[in-house]
């Protein structure tokens, strides 16, 4: 018999919370279950912090359960504030529009949306034409403020001070839910941790006002070991869009997490048989960068295809074990004429993005973190011409251990 996938998710180390673990469990060894994880469309790609959620639909959806993915056209108009310490700034009808087209795109790619194997919902549907009277005798009498009051959501925020605006956040999250139990059979919301207060409203609302059985079940968040969320570097958040992180960025920040980290991503990231990870996670010294690789190939195998990754893979290795360049390195180009005249250090440091401005170049170059073609530069002033390429026509720029970028001539 398959295994339910509830025990795969556990096993893997997805889970975090369930509202009724014993039905849940009993619920997904049973019967086809519809159910649905949100998706604010604050910005025009998926990221890595995505990952892990669009991985728990993917093992459900091979389960034969049928994912929603609810896009919030709607709610991303309000913002919510969990795990937000201010309020989040508004946006444009069109740009949140533009960003949940671009969602479902990403998605596809990863779900299976034919044949109504899953569904894609947008919750401007029924948010935007609300009638507010209505929608308080409807919705609002279900929900107590005392109790909403004592959401960890909210507490964070009662100090900073808590809009009005942001406090209906959960009842609208809630009524989600309920317009997708009505439209679809929708018996599940899935999230990660931070949702858990905003479940917990949907699974009451349903329960009271449908006389129906509603699930809540959370993921667990990607932290480094300093409790910090995971998929952000210098240049900002881990995106699954190729044009805002390049495959090669993409596999070097999982090549690079802490060692500490590599069993629990290879469990929650990757395909790989749990006897393999547990294998792989056991790794000691030296020997755990065999196991980074794997990560690394395995999680952008899925995002960017097999060939990308290889070729990723393969440039990571002409860096790390021969020192060599090669095409699938980040590279900045400048016309001939302008590498003549010379570019300063900080000037390339800030146009290739391995600083984000000249002063944190120059503090870079000035504690010693920076070389090209493996020389050391010390002089924040030193300008660089067509004359210090190498053979090959390229310029290598190290940042630390790990950060990488070639200047060529276009």
């Amino acid at each position: 018999m398959e295994q339910n996938v509830f025990d795969v998710l556990k096993e893997r180390g997805f889970i975090e919370q369930t509202t009724h673990e014993a039905e849940i469990r009993e619920l997904l060894g049973k019967e086809k279950v519809t159910f649905y994880i949100g998706f604010d469309a604050t910005a025009d790609s998926l990221t890595a912090g995505h990952f892990l959620t669009i991985m728990a639909m993917m093992h459900m959806q091979r389960a034969g359960h049928r994912p929603i993915a609810l896009l919030g056209g709607g709610t991303t108009m309000i913002g919510d504030p969990s795990g937000k310490s201010d309020m989040r700034n508004m946006m444009t009808k069109e740009k949140i529009d533009y960003n949940a087209k671009r969602f479902h795109e990403q998605l596809s790619r990863f779900i299976d949306f034919d044949n109504d194997k899953a569904i894609i919902a947008n919750n401007a549907d029924w948010l935007l034409d609300l009638n507010y009277v209505e929608f308080l005798r409807e919705i609002g009498v279900h929900f107590s403020v005392n109790k909403m009051l004592t959401a960890e959501c909210y507490k964070q925020r009662m100090e900073r001070g808590l809009t009005f605006f942001e406090f209906n956040y959960m009842l609208m999250q809630s009524y989600d839910f309920l317009k997708l139990n009505q439209l679809y059979g929708c018996q599940m919301e899935l999230g990660g941790n931070d949702q858990w207060s905003n479940i917990l409203g949907g699974v009451d609302l349903i329960r009271r006002k449908e006389q129906k059985p509603a699930y809540g079940l959370t993921f667990k968040l990607l932290t480094t070991s300093e409790g910090i969320k995971m998929g952000k570097t210098m240049k900002g958040a881990v995106w699954l869009d190729p044009e805002k992180t390049s495959p090669y960025e993409f596999y070097q920040y999982w090549r690079n997490i802490e060692d500490v980290k590599v069993e629990e991503c290879l469990g929650l990231l990757t395909f790989l048989p749990m006897e393999e990870v547990r294998r792989l996670g056991a790794l000691e010294g030296a020997e755990i960068n065999k196991a980074k690789e794997v990560l690394a190939y395995e999680i952008t195998k899925i995002v960017h295809g097999e060939e990308e990754a290889e070729k990723a893979q393969t440039a990571a290795r002409a860096l790390f074990v021969q020192g060599g360049k090669t095409a699938d390195i980040p590279t900045t180009s400048y016309p001939a004429a302008e590498l003549e005249e010379g570019k300063d250090i900080l000037t390339l440091l800030v146009d290739t993005k391995l600083a984000k401005n000249r002063s944190e170049a120059r503090r870079l170059v000035t504690q010693g973190g920076v070389s090209v073609n493996d020389v050391k530069v010390t002089d924040f002033a030193k300008v660089f011409t067509s004359a210090d390429f190498d053979e090959d026509g390229v310029l290598l720029i190290k940042k630390g251990k790990k950060g990488y970028h070639q200047i060529k001539a276009d």
